[in-house]
């Protein structure tokens, strides 16, 4: 019996283009706290290590929550699971404006990445379940990494006039009338979530358990490792329960009639191909954030505003991507050309950011860096999710995008920890240095130099990844229309 509601059946192009909101949405909430960072630390208390916590505590709600978010899109229905989701961004959203500690601040960012966690997988199933394989997919993805790319430029820059002119806590608030907007167009836009008939209806609570326990673990030990420390006891106690408790949600899993995660999809190609790329890309990527306004306004001394603006050419940049060279490249050569070819530029972006990140003020030296990442993340970021999502049944759809996008939050919280620990390693920012400017550039240059390097070995993860078959063959046994996509529809 199939799950599929059909929103794009009626008004194609308007449910899309909210589809490609509320991945606005997702992404502004994500980006627009970055260029607030400075301010946060100085007003609400935060240590230069702790610091992190703002945007790595979105990072531990939305990873530990993610598996049972995509089940719970799947069970009960992606439309009423975006609804709750955005209910969780507004209300997390005004307890983050509000906060008068760093403890409430990052309680209110895990209760956001608990919304993501929901957001994200029902974005992307009913992208999947709405638009048919080939051409009109291509193009709601497309939409949708183009989304992604502007909810970048939406948050740096409205971010830094926000932060400049309101505050800090105005980056919160401005959320809370996106929210509100999306949650009227998903009532007016998308079709009401099947009824569900013919199986148990069974939600596999103790695998939901396991999973979420051992994500939020995971993440937590990563994330709190440089802080606390590699050797103390709470960082390694924390690490092993959690892969205990992971190996347990293997375990379960394998035996249980009904599983969250079901052991079949990792025999997808595709899809566990995608989460590796995925999780190296993303820990390249969340440093890579978070070096570059550390960069602007520790190194240049550059204003919030600045900041943001200066954040722009690399939106715009991944926003040609998405919207361009991505339909192009998957047309032309199939999505593992695409994953290849963005992971390369991704690493080659990170060394070459490294080698241009110096004491000169002038903007125009970081252009070829920013250049190249705008351009191969804003490509490979959507293509992918396109290629997690190929060969999955539809009403496991939720599942498979919240196994990729775990897989993001892990690898993102272990890159930004360890490459945050090598930024930092044998600094102490809050005692004062004799050249403090001079420690914090060589820390981040040589961060994001190591990163650079992971991320252009990461780019051959691409070649498990079957080849499209010779025009005029038929496709071999389990090969996947990502793997060979029609021309993508012109938008």
């Amino acid at each position: 019996m199939s799950t599929t509601a059909s929103p794009s059946a009626a008004r194609p192009a308007s449910a899309m283009a909210l589809l490609a909101f509320c991945m606005l949405i997702f992404s502004v909430d994500y980006n627009i706290v970055y260029v607030a960072l400075p301010e946060i630390g100085k007003e609400v208390g935060f240590s230069a290590q702790s610091l992190q916590w703002v945007v790595s505590a979105y990072s531990v709600g939305l990873g530990g929550a993610l598996l049972l978010g995509g089940r719970a899109v799947d069970r009960l229905g992606a439309r009423r699971m975006l609804v709750v989701a955005l209910v969780l961004y507004s209300v997390a959203s005004l307890v983050g404006a509000l906060a008068w500690n760093p403890g409430v601040l990052v309680g209110a960012r895990v209760v956001q990445g608990l919304g993501g966690a929901l957001l994200f997988p029902a974005t992307l199933s009913l992208i999947s379940t709405s638009f048919a394989e080939g051409p009109e997919r291509n193009k709601a993805f497309a939409w949708w990494g183009t989304a992604g790319a502007s909810g970048a430029i939406v948050g740096a820059m409205v971010g830094g006039l926000l932060t400049s002119f309101l505050g800090w806590e105005s980056v919160f608030y401005a959320n809370i009338p996106l929210c509100v907007l999306a949650i009227v167009g998903a009532y007016k836009l998308l079709a009401a979530d099947p009824v569900r008939t013919g199986d148990s209806g069974s939600f596999d609570v103790p695998g939901a358990l396991l999973a979420t326990a051992a994500s939020t673990l995971l993440v937590f030990g990563l994330i709190s490792g440089p802080e606390a420390g590699w050797q103390s006891t709470r960082t390694i106690v924390t690490l092993a329960v959690g892969a205990v408790l992971l190996l347990a949600f293997f375990l379960y899993e394998r035996f249980t009639r009904d599983p969250l995660a079901p052991p079949r999809l990792f025999g997808i190609r595709s899809l566990s191909t995608a989460m590796a790329i995925i999780f190296v890309f993303q820990g390249a990527i969340n440093t890579l954030h978070y070096l570059f306004f550390i960069h602007l306004q520790n190194v240049l001394d550059y204003t919030p505003l600045q900041a943001g603006l200066a954040f722009l050419p690399m939106s715009a940049f991944a926003m040609l991507g998405s919207n361009k060279l991505l339909p192009f490249l998957l047309s032309r050569f199939g999505v593992r050309t695409v994953l290849f070819l963005g992971m390369l530029g991704v690493g080659a972006a990170m060394i070459v950011l490294a080698v241009t990140m110096t004491t000169n003020p002038a903007f125009w030296a970081l252009l070829p860096g920013v250049f190249l990442w705008g351009l191969f993340a804003g490509t490979l970021y959507p293509a992918m999710f396109l290629a997690a999502g190929s060969g999955v049944p539809g009403n496991e759809q939720g599942v498979a995008s919240a196994l990729a996008q775990t897989s993001a939050q892990l690898g993102g919280a272990m890159g930004l920890a360890a490459l945050i620990a090598v930024a930092n390693a044998g600094l102490d920012l809050t005692a004062g240095a004799v050249n403090p400017v001079g420690d914090v550039l060589d820390g981040l240059q040589t961060a994001s130099l190591v990163g650079g390097i992971a991320a252009v070995l990461g780019a051959f993860l691409a070649f498990l990844i079957p080849a499209p078959p010779k025009s005029g063959d038929a496709p071999a046994s389990g090969q996947t229309a990502a793997e060979e996509p029609e021309p993508a529809a012109a938008h």
